[in-house]
């Protein structure tokens, strides 16, 4: 059974920081390409950043030079560290682990930036 299970979501304010992780389990990690994704009320679900199996990186513009993606393959995790928070960056944020034919997603942690 694949799990994907997010945290490090929580309340901060303007300015601060976040580490989120993301752990996977029943899947071949290395091989999948990661991605932090969030979606705000009201919003559709939007790409923040991914990282392929290869460690290749992309992100969204609105959070280029302010958030990092990065991979642990040896412990299974994919991290999104958040700096120079802003209130539009208020979401839920999830992870999803992607091949041709396969697409997982975790649940989600709630990320809350206030002014």
């Amino acid at each position: 059974q694949v799990r994907l299970v997010e945290s490090g979501g929580e309340l901060v304010q303007a300015g601060g920081s976040l580490r989120l992780s993301c752990t996977a389990s029943g899947i071949i990690f290395s091989i999948m390409h990661m991605g932090w994704y969030r979606q705000a009320p009201g919003k559709q679900r939007e790409l923040v950043a991914i990282i392929d199996s290869g460690g290749s990186t992309n992100y969204a513009d609105s959070v280029k030079g302010r958030f990092a993606i990065s991979r642990g393959n040896a412990k299974n995790t994919v991290y999104l560290q958040m700096n120079s928070l802003k209130p539009e960056d208020t979401a839920v944020y999830y992870c999803a682990a992607k091949r041709p034919g396969y697409d997982y997603w975790g649940q989600g942690t709630q990320v809350t930036v206030s002014s």
